[in-house]
């Protein structure tokens, strides 16, 4: 007899969704999780917090209002780390107490513990005080995150040389920082502190950044962080990193030395699994400490144990992790699976964010299906000017011979909440006509959508209308 129904380690977005779904059907729930307070990586250290910083950046810096005011223009004179630290708490302990509630709503057991395998049905639970006992389980779900990845190579001191969970803890602005890592992480925070003024230098080894993202946003995106100071060193890697006195300097590879109070290294992330006792079950983790899974019912290696989230690698985003724990634990229990929807958005809440659903162009041409594209750039909309944008548009691409959209692209203020009805359109299979003949709100953002599609109708012509008798 087991003690539990479902097992879950970590309780960040797809921990906490795959015990909620548990225990609506009615199964016995415990949810372990080392940190001091419940949520994980995504509520403390990741998605909530830059989130949250980005939008009291944006608030207090009057970033969103320079359109109208010019680039000196600022709501608050002077703005410290206490001024957006103080807004993060706020919002982090309320993230945590809907979890609780949400918890104890559902009969959802939690144990703040550390975990590891003895068996395929039992774990070791070590709790902080050195308590130890032993727990049977029918199911389980490894969801741990992932943590900073950290090489050797980096002289990592705390202060000026920082990881992505450090920097929230910097006692002051930095008067200058060096971003190294083009990823979603690195981005984020380097136009974050750009948009407080503080100089900043983006270092990414390869040629382009976000490789994922359609490329004509990327670009566009890089021309917006140098076209306000920002600067950007594609296709250089780091050859060392040396703390002076109050500086730290950074040496690429080709001889360039960049100097700055503060070097952030946000190249990478890796899988919590060191103590979780996988050898002993017979999973494998890859050097990066990622777990394969069965890419449609989550399992592992071992059938009754599952694994969700940022541990099993891309795409790492909270939405998907969420769906991901909620369909491990469908399966665990013998529920029937819905196929996984054709598409799902990605958002990259940097200044501007950036959004992306469905095929980007280079993945349409690769695909050998004709296609036409439609742009509508936000200034061209009411509501743009009436807000100050000058910057920012949506592309949307068609197939010719179905005139179905396969992708919509966005980067720009109000991205990740726009992205959305391009989402729509792709999973019910509509096509250009659909923004043609639909009326949108006036003004809105949204309306660039009925732009782009007639862009891109103008382009294509009418469709052929098959008389019927």
């Amino acid at each position: 007899m087991h003690d539990y129904d479902m097992m879950v380690i970590g309780s960040g977005p797809s921990g906490r969704r795959a015990a909620v779904q548990s225990a609506k059907l009615g199964k016995s729930v415990l949810v372990v999780d080392r940190g001091r307070r419940l949520g994980g990586v995504s509520v403390h250290t990741g998605t909530i917090p830059s989130k949250t910083i980005r939008e009291t950046v944006l608030n207090l810096s009057g970033f969103r209002e320079r359109g109208f005011y010019g680039q000196g223009y600022r709501v608050k004179q002077e703005i410290g780390m206490a001024d957006l630290v103080s807004r993060l708490h706020k919002t982090l302990d309320h993230e945590v107490e809907v979890l609780q509630h949400q918890f104890m709503r559902n009969t959802v057991r939690s144990l703040h513990a550390t975990a590891s395998f003895t068996g395929p049905n039992r774990v070791r639970l070590v709790t902080e005080r050195g308590e130890q006992s032993e727990v049977g389980f029918a199911n389980a779900l490894i969801a741990v995150g992932t943590r900073p990845y950290r090489p050797d190579t980096i002289p990592f001191d705390g202060r000026h040389i920082l990881d992505s969970d450090e920097i929230l803890d910097l006692p002051h602005l930095p008067r200058s920082l060096t971003v190294i890592g083009g990823g979603v992480i690195g981005v984020e925070y380097a136009t974050i502190f750009s948009a407080l003024d503080v100089p900043v230098t983006l270092v990414e080894s390869r040629p382009t950044i976000l490789d994922f993202v359609d490329r004509e946003i990327a670009e566009d995106f890089v021309h917006q962080m140098r076209d306000r100071g920002m600067t950007v060193r594609l296709g250089c890697g780091v050859a060392g990193i040396a703390a002076g006195s109050g500086h730290v300097e950074v040496r690429l590879a080709d001889g360039r030395l960049i100097r700055s109070e503060v070097v952030l290294y946000a190249a990478g992330r890796t899988g919590n699994v060191g103590d979780l006792g996988l050898d002993v079950v017979g999973i494998e983790a890859d050097p990066r400490g990622r777990i394969r899974v069965d890419p449609v019912t989550f399992q592992t290696a071992v059938p009754n144990i599952y694994a969700a989230g940022d541990v099993i690698g891309f795409p790492s985003l909270a939405s998907t992790s969420m769906e991901q724990g909620r369909v491990a634990a469908c399966h665990a229990f013998g529920m029937p699976l819905p196929p996984p929807p054709e598409t799902f958005p990605y958002g990259i809440y940097a200044v501007p964010e950036i959004s992306t659903v469905g095929q980007s162009e280079e993945e349409v041409r690769k695909s050998g299906v004709p296609y036409e594209c439609g742009i509508a750039r936000f200034r061209e909309t009411s509501r743009g000017h009436i807000m100050g944008v000058n910057t920012g548009f949506l592309k949307l691409i068609f197939s010719l011979e179905t005139r179905r959209l396969l992708g919509a692209h966005i980067v720009g203020e109000g991205a990740t909440e726009l992205i959305h009805i391009g989402q729509a359109v792709i999973n019910l299979k509509g096509t250009v006509d659909f923004f043609v003949e639909n009326t949108f709100n006036y003004p809105t953002l949204a309306e660039a959508y009925k732009i782009a599609g007639l862009d891109a109708w103008n382009r294509m012509g009418a469709p052929v209308r098959l008389q019927t008798a």
